[in-house]
């Protein structure tokens, strides 16, 4: 895994919690996370456009 053996992860792991601190860890995990499945799809070559119609009982709809 790019040439890094446990050690090297353990540093780099408590570097990262030293900057970021425990509270933020979750988040940063999420946002990598969905950063890496959005980046796949985009690699994929599939163009795709999310369009959800409005709600008939939606009261922001113009009128």
């Amino acid at each position: 895994m790019f040439g890094f053996g446990m050690p090297e992860l353990i540093v780099i792991l408590v570097i990262v919690l030293v900057v970021f601190g425990a509270g933020r860890l979750p988040e940063i995990g999420g946002a990598l996370g969905k950063s890496i499945r959005n980046f796949k799809r985009a690699s994929d070559g599939k163009d795709e456009i999310e369009i959800k119609p409005k709600k008939d009982g939606d009261p922001k709809k113009e009128e």
